[in-house]
C-alpha cells in the first residue's frame, strides 16, 4: 500500500509539472519597442489598432509604441536599438542607411505608390498648382530621410519644380506653419487635414502619384534591428504574423474603422475615406517590395545612394517571410 501511494504521488508530480511547463509555453510573452513616425496614420497604426483589438496578445507579443517626428529620428531609434523596429519608414532611407553599414533588416513592404501623401495650400494662397511654386516658395516635409522627403526631391528631379524643400515635422506643426504663413505649402496624410479640406480652409495641390516613377514603387517598409532579428526571431516572426493578421482584419472589419476613428478623433466617414480612397489594401501589402530596382536607381539620382545594392546585399537586408 505504502509504495502504491508513493507511486501515486510520483505520477502527480510529474503531471503537475508537465501540465505546469506547458501552461507556462503558452504564457510567454516578447515585448517590443516599435518607434513609428507620423503616428496615427492608417498605413502605419496597425500595431496600435493590432494591440487594441487583441491580435498581437494571441501571438504572445506585447508592444511598447512611441512616436517620432519623422524617418530620421525612428531610423536613429532602431539603430541604436532605443527601439526594437519601425513601420513605415522611406525605403530609401533604409537603403543608404544600410549601405553605410547600418545594423537593419527589412521585415514586410508597408506601402506602395505616393497616393497617401498630400500638398496643400492656405485657401487664400496664389499657389493654385505645383507649376506655380517659385525658388522662394518654401514646401513642407516632415524629415530628412522620410518618404515625404523623397517625394518632395523627386517633385523637383522628375517635374523640374522649382521650391525650397523645407523640413516642417509632423502633420499637426506643419498645418500651424502654413496657416500662420511660415511656410507655404505643407504636407499631409489622411484623415489628417480632411476636416480642413471640408471647411475650405487648406486647399490640396499635389499627391505624391502625381511623381510617376513612384505609382509602382514600394516607397515604405517595416524595419526591425538586426541584432533583435538574429537574437529573437522566432519572437519577430511572430510580430509579422500578427501584424499581418491585423491588416487583414483593418481591411475587413467596421470594428476597425471604428477604432481607428475613436482613436483619431474623427468621424467614421473620415476614416472609412481614408481606408477606401487613400491608403488602400493594395498599396499596403504587407509581403513583397514593388519595383526595388526603380527604387534604387531613384535613391541613385537623388544621391541617396552612391550605386545599387549588390544581390548579396538585398539578400541581406531584405528578411520578408513568406
Amino acid at each position: 500500500m505504502a509504495g502504491r501511494g508513493s507511486l501515486r504521488a510520483l505520477v502527480f508530480v510529474v503531471s503537475f509539472a508537465l501540465a505546469t511547463s506547458a501552461a507556462s509555453a503558452q504564457d510567454v510573452v516578447d515585448t517590443f519597442k516599435v518607434a513609428i513616425g507620423q503616428l496615427g496614420l492608417w498605413a502605419v497604426d496597425g500595431p496600435r489598432l493590432g494591440q487594441r483589438a487583441g491580435i498581437f496578445k494571441k501571438h504572445g507579443i506585447v508592444l511598447d509604441i512611441f512616436g517620432t517626428s519623422g524617418g530620421g529620428e525612428t531610423l536613429q531609434a532602431v539603430i541604436s536599438g532605443s527601439a526594437d523596429l519601425t513601420v513605415g519608414i522611406g525605403t530609401a532611407a533604409v537603403l543608404r542607411a544600410y549601405a553605410k553599414g547600418a545594423p537593419i533588416r527589412v521585415i514586410g513592404a508597408n506601402f506602395t505608390g505616393a497616393g497617401d501623401l498630400y500638398w496643400y495650400v492656405r485657401a487664400d494662397s496664389p499657389i493654385k498648382r505645383l507649376e506655380d511654386a517659385g525658388d522662394k516658395t518654401t514646401m513642407g516635409f516632415s524629415a530628412s530621410g522620410s518618404s515625404s522627403h523623397n517625394v518632395v526631391l523627386a517633385f523637383l528631379q522628375e517635374r523640374g519644380l522649382k521650391a525650397l524643400p523645407t523640413a516642417t515635422g509632423t502633420q499637426p506643426a506643419t498645418l500651424t506653419q502654413v496657416m500662420s504663413g511660415q511656410i507655404d505649402i505643407g504636407w499631409g496624410a489622411p484623415p489628417f487635414g480632411l476636416k480642413e479640406l471640408a471647411e475650405g480652409k487648406i486647399r490640396i495641390i499635389a499627391n505624391g502619384n502625381d511623381v510617376p516613377s513612384l505609382r509602382t514603387q514600394t516607397v515604405r517598409v517595416d524595419m526591425v534591428n538586426a541584432g533583435v532579428l538574429e537574437k529573437r526571431r522566432d519572437a519577430v516572426m511572430r510580430f509579422v504574423r500578427a501584424y499581418r493578421e491585423t491588416l487583414d482584419w483593418m481591411f475587413s472589419s467596421p470594428d476597425a474603422v471604428a477604432l481607428y476613428a475613436e482613436q483619431m478623433k474623427v468621424p467614421v466617414e473620415l476614416a472609412a475615406m481614408t481606408r477606401d480612397k487613400f491608403q488602400t489594401k493594395a498599396a499596403m501589402r504587407n509581403d513583397r517590395l514593388s519595383d526595388l530596382d526603380a527604387v534604387m536607381a531613384d535613391a541613385v539620382t537623388l544621391k541617396y545612394l552612391d550605386k545599387p545594392l549588390s544581390k548579396a546585399q538585398l539578400d541581406e537586408l531584405i528578411q520578408i517571410p513568406k
